[in-house]
Parts: structure tokens; sequence; C-alpha cells
């Protein structure tokens, strides 16, 4: 039986568009925008314009024109912005209000509603509508409540906000800042669908940015006196022409009035990413009931981080590789409180090892061993990959695969053996061998590629991609390699199958067809397979390929799933 998918997500194709300016949409008005609105800013994504009003394609003083049809403050009273509005359903108080000072280009934003969550959104939005790629960013803080009696909701939330339309459950993306101090990226992928989030691992920034290029939206943020940097992640979110940003302000409490100060605002249009870049690797974890996300770590680096994979308990240790080097770091989850005593900052794991780690490692379901990809160039210089067993607490490694390419990629759940893929005539294979390096087995001979195997956890099937059909796609065999079927079929290629620790879902990698192995990087989705019915849905989009889950990633308990994702920035000048 070959998977399929069902309702909105029948097919999930990824649509790349060019990067734009940014173009202001008006009507005249009768007033010249000051000298701060007419800086030109040519910085790209990560740079900073602060004390900058406005940026735009603009180079000289010229009229603008803005749409006036908002309530009651004119647009000459609201600095960049051309409107405010009450979206959704207000306060049982009142409508919301906003009060700009132009001396020190500060705004004061009054606002109720029950929420900027779910389905639906209620607040109080102060916007312009442009086209293209911007970002907005702005120094934030809460600074009043009504009534003075009573205590103030603590996901109340001051957003740098982009939306489609002013309907309340329109598409949208933010950088909300809660006032417990939670920060994260949110969206609404489409008119009435459910918000998600992707949580930064940053408590109680001060300043925050958001920034859309193509379809992806992502934050920035910074502490006191810190310099602006990602928080991690990225949302799908594709627009249709002109579009709303602005601020916004929710009291996450119909019957309380909550107001934010938005300082040094600046509003920038984005440039297309040239010259040296950079990457932005960010460790994530998902729900698999919410969809919800957060960061467990961030690092702005040539050399992505790959392979996260978890330990088999409960201390929430993710491990990863990065530069030919295994770390581990500790993550919180979405939904869970946070763990103030986490390992946060990555720490080094040397197992004894003198080892070149590039994507390949894995411990045993006991935890009691690793089994290590070793990418040490050979002696000649040649290309060359070996596995190494070696005691998690310690102990003699010993190499199980001869010397040539071999690439490990899953432990059986006794832990009497690995699958991994090796070249073996030119051909890469699925192989299987035992812990202590014996009886090595090959199980397919396939012309074409056949990779990433996984046991099942009872032991009993090996999963895989392969692109015998064509495109690469999923199967499983019987742990011999005999019946082998083929679980996807659909005009993406999918890779990277991973299985629930219950062995009733399956977790794999989707792209547009293409790089033999899959994309460095790219447009890519996980996507989860229920095996009893073969039904497949997308649970996130992003940027990603290969290093994102290149091993597996589920948690111990099966409720959430660690990734990385990644950016493409310019590089800092040093």
């Amino acid at each position: 039986m070959i998977g399929t998918e069902s309702g909105l997500v029948a097919r999930w194709r990824i649509a790349t568009l060019p990067v734009t300016s940014a173009t202001i949409t008006t009507r005249p008005i009768t007033r010249r925008l000051d000298a701060h609105s007419f800086a030109l800013m040519t910085t790209r994504a990560f740079a900073f314009s602060f004390g900058v009003t406005l940026v735009a394609a603009i180079a000289a003083p010229a009229l603008v024109s803005a749409r006036c049809d908002a309530q009651s403050a004119p647009a000459a009273s609201l600095g960049i912005f051309r409107g405010h509005d009450d979206v959704g359903r207000p306060s049982v108080l009142g409508a919301g209000s906003v009060r700009y000072d132009a001396a020190t280009r500060t705004y004061a934003i009054t606002g109720g509603g029950a929420n900027m969550w779910a389905t639906s959104d209620h607040f109080h939005y102060v916007w312009i509508k442009v086209s293209g790629d911007v970002s907005l960013e702005a120094t934030v803080r809460f600074v009043a409540t009504s009534p003075s009696t009573g205590t103030p909701d603590p996901h109340r939330k001051a957003c740098l906000v982009i939306r489609q339309s002013l309907d309340s459950d329109s598409p949208y993306a933010d950088a909300a800042t809660h006032g417990d101090g939670l920060t994260s990226l949110q969206w609404r992928a489409e008119k009435g669908a459910v918000t998600h989030e992707v949580q930064t691992d940053l408590v109680r920034p001060t300043r925050l940015r958001v920034e859309k290029r193509g379809d992806f939206v992502s934050m920035s943020v910074a502490s006191d006196g810190g310099a602006m940097r990602p928080a991690g992640g990225a949302a799908k979110l594709t627009l249709s022409g002109d579009y709303y940003i602005g601020l916004a302000v929710s009291a996450h409490d119909t019957t309380r009035l909550e107001t934010a100060e938005f300082s040094r605002v600046a509003l920038t249009r984005l440039p297309r990413v040239s010259g040296p870049t950079t990457l932005v690797s960010t460790l994530e974890t998902i729900s698999l009931r919410s969809r919800d996300r957060r960061v467990a770590y961030v690092v702005r680096q040539p050399e992505r981080i790959e392979s996260p994979t978890w330990f088999p308990d409960s201390t929430r240790t993710l491990y990863f590789n990065t530069r030919g080097r295994l770390y581990r770091v500790q993550a919180d989850v979405p939904g869970r409180p946070v763990n103030p005593r986490r390992l946060a900052s990555p720490e080094e794991v040397g197992l004894g090892l003198q080892a070149e780690i590039h994507g390949g490692h894995l411990v045993s379901r006991d935890g009691r061993l690793w089994a290590i990809g070793d990418e040490s160039p050979s002696p000649s210089g040649t290309l060359s990959s070996v596995i190494i067993v070696v005691p998690a607490n310690g102990g003699t490694p010993r190499r199980v695969t001869p010397p040539g390419r071999s690439y490990v990629h899953g432990w059986a759940p006794d832990g009497s053996r690995l699958a991994f893929t090796g070249v073996r005539g030119g051909n890469l294979d699925v192989f299987t061998v035992a812990a202590d390096g014996s009886a090595e087995a090959r199980l397919t001979t396939h012309a074409a590629r056949d990779d990433g195997p996984e046991y099942s956890p009872d032991g009993q099937f090996i999963y895989f991609h392969s692109s015998r059909t064509g495109r690469s796609q999923i199967w499983r065999m019987r742990a011999d390699g005999t019946e082998a079927e083929q679980l996807t079929n659909d005009e993406l290629d999918n890779r990277f199958a991973h299985v629930s620790p219950d062995g009733k879902s399956l977790v794999f990698l989707s792209s547009e067809p293409g790089a033999e192995g899959g994309p460095a990087l790219g447009d890519v989705a996980l996507r989860i397979m229920t095996l009893a019915t073969r039904r497949i849905e997308a649970i996130a989009q992003l940027t990603g390929g290969q290093g994102t889950i290149n091993a597996n990633s589920w948690s111990p308990d099966g409720e959430y799933l660690a990734f990385v994702s990644y950016q493409v920035v310019r590089a800092r000048s040093e």
C-alpha cells in the first residue's frame, strides 16, 4: 500500500520567489517625511538600522502617500505608519489606541483582545502596507496596564507583525514578546489555519526584528546593550501582492487593556543576499502533537551542525556533530517548563577517539554503546569512512567495517547489529554487521542508490530510501533483506526515514527532485506517515537538507522530534 496525502497536504510544493525591493503603498498627503525617513539602507539580512525611522527604495526627499482608512489618528501622527485598527474583537473597556512621540520616534500602543493565537487574532495594530522583502525592528517593553487592579495576563503580547490582511483569521507571522518573557516567532500559514510558533532560547530580549525574505519569515533578538542575533528557525509564509507590516499589542484578556512602548523603530528594505555568505544553523525541537517548535541552540558559522539524536534517558540531551567533532546540549521542548539549569552551550564529547565525525553518530537504545562514522582521510589521502563502536562510558574503540566507505545509520534494538550503507564495487547498498565487526551481510544489490537504513523498534524490518524507481522514495524490507516494499510514491524525493519509538509512525525528509543524495541546502519539508493507514502529513517546512535529520531524532518518549534548520546570511566582515 503506497502512502498518500489528504486534505490541504495532498501535495507539498516548494515555491521560490525572487527577492525584490520594498514598495510603500500610499495615497497623496500634504507633508514631506523628515530626513530620517529617507535614509537609504543597503545592508543585508542581519545588518542593523538603529535610529532610522524608515528605510525604503527612496534616494531623495519626495512626496509619499498613505492609506488613511484607519481609526482616529491621521497619518501625520503615526510616523512611518499609515493607519491603526483594532483587529478582531477589542477589549470590553473600549478600542485600542496609539500615541506617537515624533521627538523620540517612540510609539505607545494600547490594545485589548483575547489573544493572537489559534485560528483568529484580537489586538490593536499600527501598520503600513508594503511589498517585497523587508525587516521591522524595535526595542519593546510593557509600560502600563488597565484597570490598575487585578493582574495582567502573563501571555499578553507586544509584537512586530506581518499580515496579509486585517481579517482576524488572516495569514500572518510575528515576532512576539510575552509578559512573562517568552519570545516566539509565530505564524498562521493559511487563512483560518491554526497558529504555530518557534520559541527562542533567549528569555525577555529587549529588541526584536521580524524579517521577510521570499516565502520565509525569521526573527532576530537582542538583550540590553547586546548585538542582534538570529533567534533561530523560520516560518514559511506565502503572501500575495501588498501586505501589512507594523506594531501590535494584545492583552490576552478581554477585560483589560495593556500598553507597550516601541522605540527606535526601523523599517528596512532588504536587498538580495550576495557576496560572501555564511550559515545560521538552528537545532530545534518540535512537538508532534501541537507542531510548535523551540530552539535548543543557534550558531552562526560556515560549517553546518548536523544529525541531532537524543540520548535514551529523561535528560533531554541532544548530540550533534559539527567541524568533525561530536557535541551535546540539553533541549527545552515546546509546551513544557524551561530548565534554567540546562546545558545550553554545547559541550564537546570526546569518547576517547581521534575521529573526523561528519553525520555518523548513533547511540544504542540502552545507551551503552556509540557507533561513530570516522571520515578521517586514509593514509593515501583517498576518501574513507569507517564505523567505530565505543562504550559510552569510555573504553577501547573497535573498528567494525573494513577500510573504504561505510556510513552508519541504525542500531538493532538489542544492540547486537548495526545497519549501514557501504560502497562496495562502486555501488551504494544496505548492509548489516555485528557490533563486534563480524558477520557483515549485504542486504541490497540493486544498481540504484539504497541509503539510510534503520531498524524498526521490534527488529523485524529495516527502513531505507532508494532511487530504484527513478526518484528517491521510502522503502522497507525484512531484517534479512527479503520482501522489499515501497512505502511512498509521489513527485517528491523522500529520504532519511526514522521510525517512532512505538513503531507506529515514520518521519522523513522531502524535497523537490534534484541532486543525488538529496539537496545540500534548499526548501524541504518534514513529513510524517502513520504506518497503519499510510497517511502522510507535513509537519514543518524549512530550509534544510544534508544534516537536518540524518540520524533518528525522535525523543525517547515519542512526543518530540529534533532537527536542524538553516539560513543563508551575509558573512560579517572581520
